[in-house]
């Protein structure tokens, strides 16, 4: 396996942790989102969104985070990213997919940049945008959360889909210096995961395309 990322794309983020957390060799292959390296024609002419991350997995390029977390866990059930309980599958997709609906699809690079560039905001009006939209979507998780009386993980003793979501959003959340204090519920689940070699593995900084890893 491939995976075409970029160390910074919290959806790059979302599959190097559900890679590590299946145990499954890959290599990682740096896409420079900044210069655009991703809208070059010999990587749209592979992937026609044009977007991060790409996974080359068995004889075919896959796109879509969302898709391509649902594809490895079909393909590769263990450890599974759900639950067996029905309701309990249905609260790991609702809280899941609030996240990478509603708050990254306003606050991905394309946006902000269209922002920034094209409409003339300011980078402070940038980012208080950036926090709105964070709150709100993150202060209905925490009310679920909180509501749900969820202990280190969303379900059960050890992470899945809901926290594969979640951790590079708070990474983001923190870029953007949004206050958790608020958010006791996510922020306990986020240390319990960054305590996991799977999660601390994927984390950006230690990525071969990040000027951190550099500094080590």
């Amino acid at each position: 396996m491939k995976l075409y990322g970029y160390f910074r794309s919290s959806t790059s983020y979302r599959l190097r942790i559900a890679l590590n957390l299946k145990g499954l060799p890959v290599e990682n292959v740096p896409v420079n989102l900044v210069t655009g390296e991703n809208k070059d024609a010999a990587f749209t002419a592979r992937n026609p969104f044009g977007s991060l991350p790409m996974l080359e997995a068995d004889g075919r390029d896959r796109a879509q985070s969302m898709a391509l977390l649902e594809w490895l866990d079909e393909a590769y059930p263990n450890p599974p990213f759900l639950p067996q309980d029905i309701e309990a599958r249905y609260t790991v997709r609702e809280l899941a997919y609030a996240i990478a609906t509603e708050i990254h699809a306003v606050n991905n690079l394309p946006v902000l940049r269209y922002l920034k560039d094209t409409l003339g905001h300011s980078q402070d009006e940038i980012d208080i945008w950036y926090r709105t939209w964070l709150k709100r979507t993150l202060d209905p998780v925490e009310a679920r959360l909180r509501a749900l009386g969820t202990g280190d993980f969303l379900h059960g003793d050890a992470p899945g889909l809901f926290e594969i979501v979640l951790i590079p959003q708070l990474a983001n959340a923190r870029r953007f210096h949004y206050d958790l204090s608020a958010s006791p519920h996510m922020t306990r689940i986020e240390a319990a995961c960054l305590a996991l070699p799977a999660f601390a593995a994927a984390h950006p900084d230690h990525q071969v395309d990040s000027p951190e890893r550099d500094q080590r």
